[in-house]
This record gives structure tokens, sequence and C-alpha cells, in this order.
């Protein structure tokens, strides 16, 4: 095991939901937690307050922004980890998709990874790491979820790829089930309590995930200098249902 005490992590998202639960454990564990995103005001004002945190732009959608901050990390002393929790749902059956949302699907959640390995990876220190983010939905197949669950099932050969090709670096996957983030509030109270109950009633867990438990398999991942390739399921046995 390796600690996190005064290393750089990159973690790319939100100031909400897993990406800031990720920033806040990792910076709690000790490490110097650089937040990057579209808007880097916006997230300054999400973190406000929040010591050892500071915050960059970045567009996973497009390479120049990535080799930018690749550059100004560079001129900051490199970087120990990078997660990227960056996702853009490409919902609906196949008949209602469209290549443009299949493409930000992928561009977001795939290709921008291959390019932050790209970029990143000659700054990382050899004991570092890549945490990407997969999701239930590459295992478990439910209809309208076709354009997410082809995403993450490519996640999760991209990680063992880049496992293989960045050693010694290591690369894992995260693979969240049904998480209370923020994520399904657009169903309403009443939808997303109704979501809520059907999943406490029939997952192996018995309960829904929270960001908390996303974030210390983010941690485990970032520090378990003999995990590599992997994807970590932290799903409440949702596959299994």
């Amino acid at each position: 095991m390796v600690g996190l005490r005064d290393r750089v992590v990159v973690v790319v998202g939100r100031g909400s939901g897993i990406a800031r639960a990720v920033a806040l454990a990792a910076r709690d564990a000790g490490a110097r937690v650089v937040v990057a995103g579209r808007d880097r005001q916006k997230l300054a004002d999400a973190y406000q307050g929040e010591a050892g945190i500071t915050a960059e732009t970045l567009d996973l959608t497009d390479e120049a922004s990535i080799a930018a901050l690749a550059e100004r990390l560079r001129a900051g002393g490199g970087v120990d980890h990078v997660v990227s929790t960056g996702s853009v749902r490409a919902k609906g059956g196949v008949a209602d998709l469209d290549r443009e949302t299949l493409r930000l699907s992928f561009d977001t959640k795939v290709i921008g990874p291959i390019m932050l390995a790209k970029h990143l990876a000659p700054l990382v220190a050899r004991d570092g790491s890549f945490v990407l983010f997969s999701g239930v939905s590459a295992v478990k197949t439910r209809v309208d979820w076709l354009g997410v669950a082809t995403t993450n099932g490519a996640v999760d050969s991209l990680t063992r790829s880049l496992a293989l090709e960045l050693a010694p670096i290591r690369v894992n996957a995260i693979s969240p089930g049904t998480i209370d983030s923020g994520a399904w509030d657009g169903l309403g109270a009443e939808g997303k309590a109704e979501l809520f109950d059907t999943l406490r009633a029939t997952l192996p867990a018995r309960r829904v995930g929270g960001t908390e438990d996303i974030a210390h398999g983010v941690l485990f991942a970032l520090t378990n200098s003999f995990l590599t390739g992997v994807t970590l399921h932290i799903d409440g046995g949702e596959p299994l249902t």
C-alpha cells in the first residue's frame, strides 16, 4: 500500500456528487488535490474554503485543453494520480439514439481518458495511477441503456489495455451501481423514492449506495500498489438481481 500524503491527485469532474466526494476524500487522506472541469471558476466556487484543493480548466472532449492542462501540471512539478469521473449518458432505445449523443458519450468517457493518458502519463510518478469510471450497465443490460452500457463496456476494455501500455503506472476503473449522488434527482422526489425503495428491497446489500462508498473505492484503487487492470464493482450486488 502507498499513502496519499503530499501526493498530487487530479480529479476530473464536477464540484458535486461523486467527483466532490472523491476530491474531499483524497484531500482528507493527505493529498494535494487539483479539481478540473470546463468551468474553472464554478469549480473554484464549489470548493471555496476547502484547503488543499485548487481548480483548473479541462474539457475532456478537447485534446488541446488536455494538453494545456498537462503543461500547467508539468510546470507545477507533475502529478501522482489522475481520476476521471466525467460522464455523459447516451440514454434511450436504439431507435431514439442519435450519433451526436453517442459520440459525446464516448468522447467524454472513453476518448477523453485516452487523451488524458497520452498527455498526463509522462508526468505521472511510476508508482502513480489512473482511475477511470465505468458503470453497472456494462454488466447488467437493460432496455433503453444501450449507449450507456456500450460506453461503460469500452471503459472496462480501455482500463485493461492502458494497464499494460502504461505499466508500471497502474490503471483501474470503478463501476458504480445506483448511487444517491444527485444523478437521479431528475426523476422527481416521488420517482426517486420509488426507485430507491425498490432497490433497498431487491439489492443484496439492502441499501442504496452513497458517494462515500465510491470515494472509499477510489482511495483503495489509488493506494493499493498491487492493483492494476481491474474494474472494481461497487454496486451492492445489482448485477445479481
